[in-house]
């Protein structure tokens, strides 16, 4: 038998992890070999940023939970490092399979290779080239240890060849996170708000705040949620507003009447009132990759993106950290002059890839598990990722404990999504 833990600590990994667990337990039924263990570290310790999914995505209670709790960015790091290694020494698994670019996710990558356990990286070679992002400094760390890279564009797939990643590494298996987008949308639901406020469907907009440059200046964050609720036209906006940025929001409470502030969501609320929006305002990457999937206008306050399909293709916009761009691009937005965009193929779910309903089964390499017709029938994008590990546990290099990228990459990251 083969074990591989699964690490997942912070809310955008949530959405991540379960497609995977679900494609591990479908090959289990068919005769895999391939076990798990579902590793919390309890980076997002509070029932709203953290159990609520779990329930709602139909995740299984963690078999550990490392309780590492807030902190400093070193003080969480090394809460998870030193809980995670007890873990390993007591009972070692066969691969450390980490998701996104959270702190768990470096955290648990250095702690694994350090006691040679090889590591697998889920939406592996993302950038913004970005190194005031926390999340820049835990990707690049993270690559930099990754034996295995599970990528979701072909963009991930350059920046990892031009590390000198080599492309027998790379599996491109497409986005875990709209596998469980689409898996749920028919599920999703009004949250109490939406009878409260007296929302209507494409008469308010939603807003998400939470990196340092945008919320930890109290005159910043003012500036901006002002220049929103000037440029939304008396619509509502309603902001979960995140932990990060609450303590901030005590002072500015009732000085913008459109503005209102409600507690975090659970999965399906919250991606209901981001389907019915009128746009969405963000600084974050992977509400981006939502938006784009369900045809929302999305507006980035940021310089930059690690995600650049939901730009070029998607309906995602940058607009910079300044107040000052969000009129004339609200302004477009209420006239109707928003691209309508495109969900990128390959990546997410075009069937050429083999995502859902495909036919193109003969890509498919040998199992070395199972027979191969069990495979067609339970054939998902996601399927490809346990499928690929299998694989590189029968290859001659996993055998000799191949190393992760070189030397030479960079990268820091200061605030998880």
């Amino acid at each position: 038998m083969t074990r591989i833990d699964l690490i997942a600590g912070a809310r955008p990994n949530f959405m991540k992890i379960a497609p995977i667990i679900d494609a591990l337990k479908a090959a289990q039924a068919h005769g895999s070999h391939l076990t798990h263990r579902l590793i919390h570290t309890g980076q997002h310790y509070d029932r709203a940023m953290s159990g609520n999914f779990f329930e709602q995505l139909g995740i299984p209670e963690p078999d550990i939970n490392l309780d590492a709790g807030s902190g400093t960015q070193a003080e969480l790091t090394a809460n998870i490092m030193v809980r995670y290694e007890k873990v390993l020494l007591q009972e070692r698994s066969d691969l450390c399979l980490v998701v996104g670019d959270v702190t768990s996710t470096m955290a648990c990558s250095i702690v694994a290779r350090k006691l040679g356990v090889p590591v697998a990286h889920v939406e592996g070679g993302i950038r913004s080239g970005d190194w005031t992002m926390p999340e820049e400094i835990n990707r690049v760390v993270t690559d930099s240890l990754t034996n295995w890279f599970f990528t979701t564009s072909e963009t991930a797939n350059e920046n990892l060849r031009h590390a000198g990643v080599t492309d027998d590494r790379i599996f491109f298996v497409g986005n875990t996170m709209i596998d469980t987008l689409l898996k749920q949308m028919p599920r999703l639901r009004a949250p109490t708000c939406w009878g409260e406020l007296g929302l209507q469907p494409g008469r308010y907009f939603v807003v998400t705040l939470h990196r340092p440059a945008n919320v930890d200046g109290e005159q910043q964050l003012l500036r901006l949620l002002q220049a929103i609720a000037e440029g939304t036209d008396g619509l509502p906006v309603v902001f979960p507003v995140h932990p990060r940025t609450a303590k901030n929001l005590r002072e500015l409470e009732g000085q913008l009447s459109s503005l209102h502030y409600i507690d975090p969501q659970g999965y399906l609320e919250f991606n209901y009132l981001v389907k019915h929006a009128k746009g969405v305002i963000t600084d974050s990457g992977g509400i981006t990759e939502e938006t784009t999937v369900m045809g929302v206008p999305c507006l980035t306050l940021r310089d930059n993106t690690e995600r650049p399909e939901t730009v070029t293709l998607g309906t995602n916009e940058l607009i910079g950290t300044s107040p000052g761009n969000l009129a004339p691009a609200l302004a477009r937005l209420l006239a109707g002059d928003w691209k309508k965009g495109a969900i990128p193929a390959c990546p997410w779910h075009d069937q050429r890839c083999g995502g859902p309903g495909s036919s193109d089964t003969t890509r498919l390499p040998p199992h070395p598990y199972h027979d191969q017709s069990d495979l067609r029938r339970h054939r998902t994008d996601v399927g490809r990722v346990w499928q690929g590990l299998a694989d590189r546990e029968s290859s001659p290099a996993a055998r000799k404990g191949e190393d992760g990228v070189g030397e030479g990459q960079d990268g820091w990251s200061a605030g998880d999504d």
